[in-house]
């Protein structure tokens, strides 16, 4: 019988996969592919996003400078972390998501130079340690090749939204552990690679940026699901940071050139019920866009903000201009 990896499609979840599939729609991935600067930029956001969540210290500043042929301080390890995942990202649209043999070349680009069995799946047992604290021990070795070949033919027949088996594929992967060293950053490459294939605009997109920046976050969901032996709760945690991703992503002027009712019905809505409607549909939008859509002034829209922040309803996450609301719902 066919492997079927334990998930449940839940109300949140049917509610995440129209919210991230109504984003798609209105972005356009030319938006993004017209920029040679801004893919650039989003593809240093993603490499120092997923170096930084398995302990990378280079920055955003020092990832450009490798990527520009400048010499870089910094520790062996790091700085050909950085030089096998830049190789990675750039062949990712080469390979396709149901191929072993893809993801093990995958894994050789991005671990050649820190690994001596880059590029094949693991011949030991591995567990991920915390302090003094086992938090998952993976399945053992032998079985690591038959586990993986269950998972990828689970993944060609899979009927449900790639944004849903994306996700499940990536914790799935991260419970097996295939390989020896480098299984959080190929997961979520891998995840990339899935979506790439239902939509080209998350070639563009610095997802794995996000992640980081919820990393206790991921952290909770992987062992949520572990405790629960269903990948649920990750795939729910998954969705938000897709979600939040396009958000943080959208053109300064996607909102407000789509109908209102295209997005959030705010007619007849109070202003601090219309600005919760709108930031829980786009956690990017800027105190002008909010008072276009709305259709007050910026002073009002000020003075609701900050109702809605010393009651806890919304909190702002980063500055001002590159940062988003983060609703309490």
């Amino acid at each position: 019988m066919p492997y079927q990896p334990p998930f449940t499609i839940t109300s949140d979840i049917l509610n995440l996969v129209a919210d991230i599939s109504q984003q798609v729609g209105r972005l356009d991935a030319s938006v993004l592919n017209s920029s040679p600067q801004l893919r650039k930029q989003n593809r240093i956001k993603t490499i120092t996003g997923t170096l930084a969540i398995e302990g990378n210290t280079l920055t955003e500043e020092q990832i450009t400078a490798i990527l520009d042929g400048k010499p870089v301080l910094g520790s062996v390890r790091e700085l050909a972390e950085v030089k096998g995942a830049i190789v990675a990202y750039d062949a990712l649209p080469t390979w396709t998501p149901d191929s072993i043999d893809d993801l093990l070349a995958a894994h050789g680009l991005m671990m050649s130079d820190i690994l001596v069995n880059a590029g094949r799946f693991r011949d030991k047992a591995v567990g991920i340690q915390k302090g003094k604290a086992v938090h998952h021990v993976a399945p053992p070795a032998h079985q690591v090749s038959g586990l993986m070949a269950e998972l990828i033919q689970w993944l060609t027949q899979a009927k449900d939204h790639p944004l849903i088996t994306s996700s499940v594929f990536h914790y799935e992967f991260e419970f097996i552990h295939p390989f020896s060293d480098g299984n959080g950053r190929m997961g979520r490459l891998w995840q990339t690679l899935i979506l790439s294939q239902w939509h080209p605009l998350f070639l563009s997109l610095p997802l794995e940026s996000v992640i980081k920046d919820n990393q206790q976050r991921y952290y909770q969901a992987l062992e949520a699901a572990d405790q629960q032996a269903d990948s649920t709760p990750f795939v729910h945690f998954m969705l938000s940071v897709i979600a939040q991703t396009l958000a943080q992503n959208a053109p300064a002027n996607a909102l407000v050139n789509a109908p209102v009712n295209g997005l959030v019905d705010v007619a007849g809505l109070k202003t601090n019920d219309a600005i919760m409607a709108l930031l829980a549909a786009n956690p990017a939008l800027t105190r002008q866009q909010l008072a276009d859509v709305i259709g007050k002034d910026l002073r009002t829209i000020g003075r609701a903000l900050a109702k809605l922040q010393q009651a806890g309803t919304i909190k702002r996450i980063g500055s001002d201009k590159t940062g988003h609301w983060e609703v309490q719902l």
